[in-house]
């Protein structure tokens, strides 16, 4: 298989993942429906400008190119590396319903996400919760 037909199917599955059309993932690097195509098709790839303008749409160019994930650490938007930063500066109460929001609808019922938060009075609460005093028994 040569590797304009790898880089092809590469960006095939990067332009999916991020529910681009042909048409809408040429207008990012000033291509036609057809360029974008002939790239998926492995007939021509795209030039050093157009992957540049392509990165700019969050397609992974590192995998396009090599097949290899980037790394999380290294790639994000600015959006997403100030959602971090939130979250990492954030205080547990504030994780936990981050996370419960993030995972809130997304699980499938056969693989429903398993989230943990620990930290001083681990009131962590999914579902309906009810936070009551214990009550003493009287004797």
């Amino acid at each position: 298989m040569n590797s304009a037909l790898k880089i092809g199917e590469r960006l095939r599955e990067e332009r999916k993942r991020l529910k681009f059309t042909q048409p809408e993932l040429g207008e990012l690097v000033g291509a036609s429906k057809r360029t974008v195509i002939d790239w998926e098709k492995g007939v021509t790839a795209p030039n050093a400008v157009q992957l540049a303008a392509l990165e700019d749409g969050d397609i992974d160019i590192g995998y396009v190119i090599t097949g290899r994930r980037t790394e999380v650490s290294s790639a994000g938007s600015d959006e997403e590396l100030e959602l971090l930063a939130l979250y990492r500066a954030a205080p547990i109460q504030v994780k936990a319903a981050v996370l419960g929001a993030l995972t809130a609808g997304n699980a499938s019922p056969e693989n429903k996400p398993n989230v943990s938060v620990t930290g001083d009075g681990n009131k962590v609460a999914a579902g309906d919760f009810h936070d009551y005093a214990p009550r003493r028994r009287k004797r």
